[in-house]
């Protein structure tokens, strides 16, 4: 039950995480993750200690992620730039294992050479989503970028493969650097055939259940869920890299199909949203892991007294800035390279190497795979001489690892957006505001969908109106746009009430007590939308004081008492639903008017209103057969407003008012929408 409660808590901790990561955008959501951990673990009522058999852990959350990752990176850049790419992957993974593995055996002998060159393995990868979202407020060079998110891909699986070697060298105590080279050559290449064989087998099964008319997106889906799992597996069982074969596989992308069709659309769309959540949600429980168990690694080194605690934090420091300058040497070595290759005319000069160097050697922090890798060091391990001991120094890696971990992030974070220029705007981003035109499409909707009303599908169509409704309210809601009520639309509604009411009574055909009675609460209502209430207009006063004149008169020629208060509500009630009806011709013709200026939600909105005002008047109590009817014609109009909207998304976009990342946001978000209406048919 603890486990359960505790899984819930992160699961929390990670749905928590994605609000504030909107709230305050400038703190990575890695930290945020971290930091929520933290707080967790603080309040907990006791220590939390979670032990995960390392190949589950790798199976559970680092093969889903390196394959959405590899079947989501740009092939044609990746390929372009190879050879940085494969230079900083695993070049670079194995220069920084060697490098940090000396320094930490030299600062720390007791932690042992392989077991430091361990540590330095798992130092190696870079964090994807930390890299991802560098670019969401600086301005790193689309090469740059590549490389950057191409070697966050590759160098996951080297930097593991070479802590699987450093690791088992640390616990048998014996290394030879021919059989490592030679289990190294097979493991990485090997995984690479297994993983394309795999991958291309996948292809084939999906093709053959396609071929039999089985469109079913659940089957799809699950199967591409289900394939990073399967190929780790059969490539760890045959002695190859599982986590060089999920990229392997993923690179195929071994489930979408090249074809277009509804179903293959339909397919996309529900594969990108299940592995966007299920992504989101590894990593950010991985996070979320670390700061839970930050406490306990870091208590246990940090009561021992044989290391002082300022010794602790100056190995954490010292440890990341060999880290950066290594990296910073390797990068500026590899762009002065690419420089003295480039023509005369195009090469950016020294000056611009070393800033791009710097930015990309602090743009590449430690994430999920170094914490990954570095809790899988075991407990315990069977030495042949001294049977069972316990490793050397475990707590005092991980501390050390995840004290690295948590300084980059800072780094790539607050330091790098000081570095690199903040994003300029383009000028598609000048002419592109997706927020006002997604209302302005919205708005065009809800007037097509008000032109195409029938007395049939009335209350049909003002429902899905509604929903139109609601939507622009939530998005003026999520960015800041104030709502206010539009007075003056009330207003010329209350006037041709009035015109109409008088017009009522000039012809007679309506009592005048009751005309001018109902005159006087039309004036009131107006007096208050205009902040004026209780105080007498002349207005009001003339309407009030011809009322009781006519009413006087009416009754001295008549001999009559007048009606009775009976008779004079129904009439009231009566005369209000006439007003009413006359309100919403008048609205629904200027929702359908191209000389209308006023927002489309406003008029809408106040049609609906007075239109409900009518029904509780005629105490309309629909039966459930008119209620499913109703729905059923909602469903129709729903689908004609979201083919609607398309088409409005696609001529904004014709017309240059839309770019073309807001134009595909907007397109998915209603096919998502066709998706579920047609799913809950």
């Amino acid at each position: 039950m603890e486990a359960l409660v505790l899984a819930l808590l992160m699961l929390a901790a990670v749905l928590l995480s994605s609000v504030i990561d909107q709230l305050v955008p400038k703190v990575s959501s890695p930290l945020i993750q971290i930091g929520l951990g933290l707080l967790i673990a603080l309040f907990a009522p006791s220590q939390i200690n979670i032990t995960l058999d390392p190949d589950l852990f790798l199976v559970l959350f680092i093969a889903p992620l390196l394959f959405d990752e590899a079947k989501n990176v740009d092939k044609g850049a990746l390929w372009k730039n190879r050879r940085p790419v494969l230079s900083l992957a695993i070049g670079l993974v194995v220069v920084t294992a060697l490098i940090i593995g000396f320094a930490v055996e030299w600062l720390e002998p007791s932690i042992g050479l392989f077991a430091a060159f361990a540590l330095g393995a798992a130092l190696g990868p870079t964090d994807a989503v930390a890299v991802a979202s560098l670019s969401k407020e600086t301005d790193i060079a689309p090469r740059d970028k590549s490389i950057l998110e191409g070697e966050s891909l590759i160098n996951d699986a080297s930097g593991i493969v070479a802590f699987q070697f450093a690791l088992a060298a640390a616990t048998t105590g014996t290394f030879s650097l021919l059989n490592a080279s030679l289990d190294f050559v097979v493991s990485f290449f090997g995984g690479i055939a297994i993983g394309l064989a795999l991958g291309y087998l996948g292809n084939f099964l999906v093709r053959r259940v396609r071929s039999w008319g089985l469109e079913n997106t659940t089957f799809h889906v699950l199967f591409e869920v289900f394939t990073p799992f399967i190929v780790y597996l059969v490539a760890n069982q045959l002695g190859t890299s599982g986590i060089i074969a999920v990229v392997a596989a993923g690179l195929v992308n071994v489930i979408s199909p090249r074809t277009i069709g509804p179903s293959i659309s339909r397919m996309n769309i529900v594969s990108s949203s299940v592995w966007r959540v299920l992504s989101f949600a590894l990593n950010g429980i991985v996070f979320v892991f670390l700061g839970t168990q930050l406490p306990k690694a870091m208590q246990g080194t940090w009561d021992d007294v044989s290391i002082d605690n300022g010794v602790l934090i100056g190995y954490i420091l010292l440890l990341t800035l060999i880290y950066v300058a290594v990296r910073f040497v390797w990068l500026l070595a590899m762009e002065r390279y690419h420089s003295h290759r480039s023509p005369k005319g195009q090469r950016p000069g020294w000056r611009a190497d070393v800033r791009s160097s710097l930015v990309m050697a602090l743009g590449g922090p430690k994430g999920t795979i170094t914490l990954a890798v570095v809790l899988t060091i075991p407990v315990t391990y069977l030495d042949p001489l001294r049977g069972v001991v316990a490793f050397p120094q475990r707590e005092l890696i991980i501390f050390l690892a995840c004290g690295v971990i948590v300084v980059t992030l800072l780094l790539a974070t607050f330091v790098v957006p000081l570095l690199a220029p903040r994003k300029p705007p383009t000028d598609e981003d000048l002419r592109c505001d997706e927020t006002q035109v997604s209302l302005e499409i919205l708005r065009a909707v809800i007037e097509e969908l008000a032109a195409r009303q029938t007395p049939e599908n009335r209350a049909a169509t003002q429902t899905v109106i509604h929903s139109y409704n609601q939507r622009i309210a939530r998005i003026k809601n999520s960015n800041d746009i104030l709502d206010e009520p539009n007075t003056a639309l009330r207003l010329r509604a209350l006037d041709w009430e009035q015109d109409y009411v008088l017009k009522l009574i000039e012809a007679e055909e309506v009592y005048p007590l009751v005309g001018y009675q109902y005159l006087s609460r039309l004036a009131h209502i107006e007096n208050l939308l205009k902040h004026h209430a209780g105080r007498w207009s002349l207005q009001n006063a003339y309407l009030r004081l011809r009322a009781l004149a006519r009413t006087g008169w009416h009754r001295l020629l008549n001999g009559l008492p007048g009606v009775s208060p009976t008779e004079r509500t129904q009439a009231i009630r009566e005369l209000q639903i006439k007003g009413s009806e006359h309100v919403v011709g008048k609205l629904q013709a200027m929702l359908t008017s191209p000389e209308c200026n006023e927002p489309a939600e406003d008029v809408s909105a106040l049609v609906m209103e007075y239109q409900r005002t009518i029904s509780v008047l005629r105490n309309a109590n629909p039966s459930i057969t008119a209620l499913a009817r109703t729905g059923a014609l909602a469903m129709d109009v729903e689908r004609l407003g979201l083919r609607l909207e398309l088409e409005q998304i696609q001529t904004r976009y014709e017309e240059g008012d839309l770019c073309r990342a807001s134009a595909k946001r907007l397109r998915e978000n209603v096919y998502l929408m066709q998706v579920d209406l047609e799913d809950n048919v």
